[in-house]
């Protein structure tokens, strides 16, 4: 007799909801295999929370194997955590105050791996990591899971016939740790962030020089995910000190998604046992540094693979299609911030000549607008829109799915853009994005878009959690408010 382990969901949790495609069943048969072998021994189940932060429990042999058929058990509370693990809704209330009776009482949500995300981890002894879609106890999934966002979106699309690609382009720091600081008083809510020191002094973009030295963590990065199979495309010295750039190659949407999740976990894992510290936060509050932007590579392919925003004429940046998605994307790009850009952190990169949009524009090749576009001319199928608003800490698959979600509203709109600029931040009509978090919100809250596609549930949700966030900020003095007021008044 098999009896549930600690810690696992419910027993016959995903066969009883028809989970699974065909090829994840047979993906979580040859997984067993490999677990019953001993050549995994720990399996890391794993979901992307709504801030892309990854969470989940480490389980051991048969527990594991078990957990695969029955899920992984854990507290709901998760769902309803800021970026300090504070929860803002109410736990113990009916609904948890979002009308949702799976919430009341702190109760546990299932997660169910999908055993096709299933890799080895280089730097773990004998250790497994699949990604987790999120469920309630009924088999509803949950409403504001990242992954089952995206998936509603991309079905959208694909009932027309056409597919999501993106490629990643992301921007981040690597320093040397100083201090951890892991001392009792230092374990505060969120943590009290780590001393580090430059791994390269910078402002020398693209030199090997610079490049070599950041090649201590560049080259941990490089050869652990290519051992996990992403497709790593090149690794570059950005412009800042200890900013380096990662590309990985194009892959439809959630694949995409799926790997950001991978990359940004292992890359801070990797870094932290080597004495180094990796962060994706935009503009970290150390002299000197530049801000880090993810840049969102994006085209759609129809059913035998054509390119779609390719242009057939000489003179045209793009086909009518892709200008019809260009259009939902500036009109849309307010609203979408909340999505592309969800931190306080992320809008102090938004400055003009900077390298970074401040407005809603789109040109050819040009590095100053929110979209560039990248193309050899007609019929080039890799012709693409290189989306340049996003922050390195956005959740991947609210991000991914609010482009998709305003392109497509472009086409379907049959949408005209706003002609193409050469002087970006001399467009004083293109509409200005959201110069904080603060004005990102109305913008979101009130767009019929998001709430008709995801639904006022998700929206009122996402503006209550980020809005939680503002309010936290707001009410803790700062360094510049000390300097300003402290000795003058």
């Amino acid at each position: 007799m098999t009896l549930p382990g600690q810690g696992t969901g419910r027993t016959g949790f995903v066969e009883r909801h028809g989970f699974w495609t065909d090829d994840q069943a047979a993906a979580a048969e040859a997984l067993s295999r490999r677990i019953d072998s001993g050549e995994v021994e720990t399996l890391r189940f794993s979901f992307a929370d709504q801030h892309g932060i990854a969470r989940g429990k480490a389980l051991i042999g048969a527990a594991a194997r078990s957990a695969l058929y029955s899920g992984v058990s854990l507290p709901s509370t998760l769902l309803t955590k800021d970026t300090a693990h504070k929860t803002v809704f109410p736990a113990f209330s009916v609904g948890s105050g979002l009308g949702l009776d799976e919430l009341t009482g702190a109760s546990d949500f299932v997660m169910v791996a999908d055993p096709t995300t299933f890799v080895m981890l280089p730097w773990a002894d004998r250790t497994g990591w699949v990604l987790c879609d999120a469920y309630f106890t009924n088999g509803r999934p949950v409403p504001f899971s990242g992954r089952h966002a995206l998936r509603q979106v991309l079905t959208s699309l694909g009932s027309r016939g056409v597919r999501l690609i993106t490629g990643l382009e992301i921007e981040f720091h690597l320093f040397h740790m100083e201090d951890p600081k892991l001392a009792p008083e230092h374990a505060t809510q969120p943590a009290t962030a780590p001393d580090v020191r430059l791994l390269a002094r910078g402002f020398h973009y693209l030199t090997e020089v610079r490049l070599d030295e950041l090649e201590e963590g560049v080259e941990l990065l490089r050869e652990a995910l290519i051992e996990m199979g992403l497709p790593l495309r090149s690794t570059e010295c950005e412009f800042g000190p200890s900013q380096v750039e990662f590309t990985l190659a194009p892959n439809e949407a959630m694949a995409s998604a799926d790997m950001m999740i991978l990359f940004r976990t292992a890359a801070k894992q990797i870094c932290r046992r080597h004495g180094l510290h990796v962060t994706f936060m935009c503009q970290p509050a150390l002299p000197n540094l530049f801000p880090s932007g993810w840049h969102l590579h994006q085209s759609v392919i129809d059913e035998e693979g054509q390119n779609l925003f390719a242009p057939t004429a000489e003179d045209a940046l793009l086909s009518d299609y892709g200008q019809h998605w260009v259009a939902g994307l500036v009109e849309h790009a307010a609203a979408s911030s909340l999505l592309t850009t969800p931190t306080i952190n992320g809008y102090k990169r938004y400055k003009p000549n900077s390298l970074a949009p401040d407005r809603a524009a789109w040109s050819k090749d040009n590095r100053g607008v929110m979209l560039r576009v990248i193309g050899a001319g007609p019929d080039d199928p890799a012709t693409r829109i290189e989306n340049r608003i996003g922050d390195p800490a956005a959740n991947p698959y609210f991000y991914m799915a609010s482009q998709a979600l305003a392109g497509l509203d472009g086409v379907l709109r049959q949408a005209t853009p706003p002609p193409p600029t050469d002087a970006p931040y001399e467009q004083v009509d293109a509409p200005a994005l959201p110069r904080s978090l603060m004005e990102a919100i109305p913008a979101f809250r009130d767009s019929m878009l998001f709430r008709d596609a995801l639904g006022d549930l998700f929206v009122d949700y996402w503006v209550q959690m980020k809005q939680a966030e503002i309010n936290r900020f707001l009410s803790t003095v700062t360094d510049w408010e000390q300097n300003e007021y402290f000795e003058v008044f």
